[in-house]
């Protein structure tokens, strides 16, 4: 066979296979779907009997979006929601995403962007002076190597509002001034170590 003709046979054998290929491929995870559940003091307490939510988070590449639709909760409420360390006390390293309030039917949906995958953590490489905006915070950061927050966690905003609800009134340090409430849903359906956001590959 002409060299010529049998380079064209060659190239045209290769774009035959190559989609077979990327087929055979598995694409990335870019979407993952998990459940939170009421808490251990929430259930122990025998409040929110029908509490719970659905987490969706969605991979754009550079960032992530995290959609929570909650429902079952106390009507007009404000809640914190947090990625966390541990879902269950003493939840170990935590991180606010922000806020969200349920309406009259005591549903409250949450938007947050940022990094929800296998590689979210918080480290610190050293210790440092830290801005003291409330009585509570600390003047300096702790020494830790990195720590995976694969776990997800709403707080009432109020210890109020949780007691009004038939819960504990238990005062927390979750929410932008460390006075809220009793953790109300979480994600202990899931191991301390496999928290649902490892399941989202970057």
């Amino acid at each position: 066979m002409n060299k010529k003709y049998a380079s064209f046979a060659t190239l045209a054998l290769i774009m035959a296979v190559a989609p077979s290929a990327r087929a055979q491929t598995p694409a990335p995870e870019t979407l993952i779907r998990f459940a939170m559940q009421r808490s251990t003091p929430v259930s122990a307490a025998g409040c929110l009997p029908h509490a719970g939510a659905t987490v969706t988070v969605k991979s754009l590449g550079e960032v992530e979006v995290m959609n929570v639709d909650a429902s079952g909760l106390p009507p007009h409420v404000g809640f914190d929601l947090f990625v966390i360390q541990l879902p269950n006390a003493p939840f170990g390293l935590a991180w606010y995403q922000g806020d969200m309030e349920s309406n009259a039917d005591g549903r409250a949906q949450g938007t947050f962007i940022g990094r929800f995958n296998e590689e979210t953590f918080i480290v610190a490489p050293g210790t440092g002076v830290a801005p003291v905006v409330h009585d509570a915070d600390a003047s300096s950061n702790p020494l830790t190597a990195p720590v995976h927050t694969f776990h997800v966690g709403l707080w009432f905003n109020s210890p109020t509002d949780a007691a009004n609800a038939g819960c504990p009134a238990t005062v927390t340090p979750f929410n932008g001034e460390h006075n809220a409430g009793v953790q109300a849903l979480t994600t202990n359906g899931f191991s301390k170590e496999n928290g649902p956001l490892r399941g989202l590959k970057p």
